[in-house]
């Protein structure tokens, strides 16, 4: 079997990579069958001489590659008939933007598999960068507190390599006893937590950061049944909720009394209630100042001032709580919102070595073993030149009759 790692064409540019040299080396350890071989990339964190100097093809020509592998999506002109390709779609949610190139997939009998969509038997999900938005979301929100209160001016992310450098800045920084409260139990939560723990902020009970005040900054995580409530008073469960949304309504106004900054790392389905609400937001008691929505989830979601996503150019924008509307991050009446919509790219390099890793360990075995787990059957969205049976719901969003 041939892997092409395929050069990342999507603008912006993204200089992230699924296999960095070294992890190429270690596949080709692992599996004595498998050759690789890159496409040349001016823009990839990791340098065309970097996989050179290790030995590896560089090469233009994909057409000879079984498999192709990227991050974000391609572009419709440059797939390639009847390959087997993994990346990004952003399909799966039907987004509107990228039906064309599901319905390129199907057209040019494209097999299609997502890293999104790569799950173990019990449907968790396997891979993906949700940990390295986590750390960058919270260096980013953190940054921003600096810059509306005028307390200090951090270099962006971007300019990093990792995650030490982002942690090393934030602790030489002076905060005051700032509350922030991360949605949230997953692996994005978990990477916003990882940047709180390293600066050693205190963690605190739900209890107690709804309770008691502190001479330090402080953080506690809080999971469904905590910033939603059943409607009918009984007691909320997760499970339940997510069989059931239209039952449960926010629980989180209590947090809008105490907190100063919000960070979410929660993951949100359409047709669930809204967690922050304008109502909260313009209420006399509220005390969020910053949002960090790293979650991001714009268009009817659940956070009520991320009215759009911010970009790494243009990390901050205002939230006018009596308006609704966008104004200047730094207006006087402004609650100041950060939601990058693809947080990882600015910390690119350690983004690219986590993410590979678990691919070699744990995705790519499954093309020599027979599948044996049933990873790449549940991955595939489009086979043959038509939708398979997991993915099928998507064949109205294809023909556009929805």
């Amino acid at each position: 079997m041939k892997i092409g790692i395929i050069k990342e064409r999507k603008t912006p540019p993204d200089r992230r990579v699924v296999l960095c040299p070294k992890q190429v080396i270690k596949a080709l350890n692992n599996h004595k069958e498998l050759s690789i071989k890159i496409e040349p990339s001016d823009i990839r964190v990791f340098s065309d001489q970097s996989y050179l100097s290790e030995g590896l093809e560089l090469a233009a020509d994909m057409t000879d590659c079984d498999v192709l592998l990227g991050v974000k999506e391609i572009p419709v002109d440059n797939l390639i008939p009847n390959k087997t390709y993994i990346f990004f779609s952003h399909t799966i949610k039907k987004q509107e933007h990228n039906r064309k190139l599901l319905k390129a997939c199907l057209d040019k009998n494209i097999t299609l598999m997502d890293h999104e969509t790569f799950v173990d038997g019990k449907n968790t999900r396997i891979i993906g960068f949700g940990r390295y938005a986590g750390i960058v979301g919270a260096y980013n929100t953190l940054r921003g507190f600096g810059l509306k209160y005028e307390l200090f001016n951090l270099a962006k992310a971007e300019t990093l390599l990792h995650k030490e450098d982002l942690i090393y800045r934030l602790k030489k920084q002076y905060f005051p006893p700032i509350k922030i409260v991360v949605t949230g139990t997953g692996k994005v939560a978990n990477g916003i937590m990882e940047v709180l723990d390293g600066m050693k902020m205190k963690k605190v009970s739900i209890e107690h950061f709804l309770t008691q005040k502190y001479d330090r900054p402080v953080y506690t995580q809080i999971g469904v049944e905590d910033y939603y409530k059943r409607i009918d008073g009984n007691e909320a469960r997760k499970k339940d909720f997510y069989a059931h949304p239209e039952l449960y309504e926010s629980n989180f106004e209590r947090f809008t009394k105490v907190a100063d900054i919000l960070m979410t790392g929660h993951f949100f389905k359409k047709g669930a209630p809204v967690i922050l609400t304008k109502e909260m937001l313009d209420s006399p008691f509220n005390q969020i100042k910053l949002v960090g929505d790293v979650s991001c989830d714009v268009d009817h979601g659940p956070i009520a001032s991320t009215l759009k996503a911010s970009t790494i150019a243009e990390p901050f924008y205002g939230y006018h709580p009596g308006k609704g509307i966008e104004v200047e991050f730094d207006h006087p009446a402004a609650i100041t919102v950060m939601a990058i919509d693809n947080l990882p790219c600015e910390l690119p390099k350690d983004a690219s070595e986590g993410f590979g890793e678990i691919f070699v360990e744990q995705v790519l075995p499954a093309f020599f073993n027979g599948d044996k787990d049933k990873i790449l059957e549940r991955s595939t969205i489009a086979k043959g030149g038509k939708l398979t049976e997991r993915f099928s719901y998507l064949q109205d969003f294809v023909d556009n009759k929805e």
